[in-house]
């Protein structure tokens, strides 16, 4: 796919040169039918050898039994140190205690905020909590006026809301139930709501925003949560006379730094692949920190790793260092198939709280009942799995489904690039480390 799979390019012929042996095929593929052309390629006994999945499409393919587990060769690797990944990202590749895929690259959302709007303010350091955040943004709102605003929280996405709610679980009993009606999201929503409620936030979607990146330069909002690829564009954007007004910060919690979500890119080995060695060595050179210094040089994408992060470029970079603080914190969205559809309802159900069409208890309500409609396959199929109503453990359901796909042809290794990130869009169409004007 696009930036990521040309880039990657060149780091092949120092693989190859390394292990004369293996000859990579790169297959790229577009990220917005990258997740159906994998499923028909499941289906036509045709997968690759090795690929990158986003986070949130592997409890998918796990459960269809299409993925190696990786955590005999992980530990029979010399230097691959799981210890060394950020926790966030390394959970997103484990189910149900099995490793079935290592992290590539990682992104996380945290605020971008114009620091001289805030100073100008009566406000001389970022917040950390959100009764720090609350006093800042009617700070803010009070000095711009009526015209402007504190933050921006585009109602056509659902990244924001789930940002602020990834502290609770947002699913219960394995992944059967909607949790939305606990105390801690119905604490979320109702601090969501309340920006909208005190104007500190406009009502509108992306859509509605001509270009972020100039309105954030014009002031038209202080905060603004989204991903690390919008450091470039923000270096890139703005004016130089705004080159020091503008900084990251990690995203506040209810009652101290909070969570946020582990979004990225990991690499998955595919059961039925006749080149599983060869597969596995390619993901560990690519999971080699000082690969991954390179690649970040290429793509800006984050590494998921801790050490890759004390290289000058990264460790010297202002901007970056919020998201380094904020990926300790950062945790996997709930690791079911469905989970994409359940945040397609969040965010539909947020912009009727944000737009004052639902109350904060009647929208946990709503989201619990679209939730559990969402997943009542999935409770089926656990309980025929189980045999009974009891909860179900993944291994054991997956035990049971037929595994399709007989090997792969050929003698060379087949390798699909740019699949992360399906869920984590930048606006102007930029995603996960993307160059403008790249496919988002």
């Amino acid at each position: 796919m696009g930036f990521e799979g040309e880039q990657v390019a060149r780091l092949l012929p120092e693989f190859e040169r390394r292990n004369p042996g293996i000859h990579v095929e790169l297959q790229q593929m577009p990220v917005l039918s990258a997740h159906e052309k994998l499923l028909t390629a499941f289906a036509g006994d045709s997968l690759p050898d090795v690929t990158p999945l986003g986070n949130t499409w592997i409890p998918e393919f796990a459960l269809l039994g299409a993925l190696a587990p990786l955590d005999e060769r992980i530990a029979g690797t010399a230097g691959f140190d799981a210890s060394d990944y950020y926790p966030g990202a390394w959970d997103s590749g484990v189910i149900d205690g099995v490793t079935y895929a290592v992290p590539w690259y990682v992104e996380t959302r945290l605020p971008f905020y114009r620091v001289d709007l805030l100073r100008d303010a009566g406000i001389d350091t970022p917040p950390t909590d959100w009764n720090e955040w609350r006093k800042a943004m009617a700070a803010v709102k009070r000095e711009v006026g009526p015209d402007r605003y504190a933050i921006l929280l585009p109602l056509n996405e659902f990244e924001p809301l789930l940002n602020l709610a990834i502290h609770d679980p947002l699913l219960r009993d394995g992944g059967r139930y909607g949790n939305f009606r606990s105390a801690g999201f119905r604490r979320t929503l109702a601090f969501y709501k309340e920006i909208f409620d005190r104007n500190w936030a406009p009502r509108v979607g992306s859509t509605a925003i001509s270009n972020v990146w100039d309105e954030f330069g014009k002031g038209y909002y202080t905060f603004y949560i989204n991903g690390p690829w919008n450091i470039a564009e923000f270096r890139k954007r703005l004016p130089p006379a705004l080159a020091d007004a503008w900084m990251t910060m990690p995203l506040p919690g209810p009652d101290g730094p909070g969570a946020s979500v582990a979004g990225g890119t990991s690499f998955v080995v595919f059961r039925n692949s006749e080149h599983k060695d060869a597969a596995w060595k390619l993901v560990a050179y690519l999971s080699d920190p000082a690969v991954q210094v390179r690649f970040h040089g290429m793509t800006g994408n984050l590494p998921p790793r801790r050490s890759p992060w004390e290289n000058p470029e990264l460790a010297n970079d202002p901007y970056a260092r919020a998201f380094r603080d904020q990926l300790e914190r950062a945790v996997p969205t709930p690791k079911v198939p469905e989970w994409e559809r359940i945040a397609t309802e969040l965010k539909l159900v947020g912009e009727l709280v944000a737009n004052g069409r639902m109350t904060v208890d009647e929208a946990a309500v709503e989201l619990d009942r679209r939730t559990d409609a969402i997943l009542e396959k999935r409770r089926w199929m656990l309980d025929q799995a189980n045999g009974g109503p009891a909860v179900a453990t993944g291994p054991s359901l997956r035990s049971s489904l037929p595994l399709r796909g007989k090997g792969m042809q050929g003698h060379k290794l087949q390798a699909t690039a740019g699949v992360g990130c399906p869920s984590s869009t930048a606006h102007g169409g930029a995603a996960c480390g993307a160059p403008a004007g790249a496919a988002p």
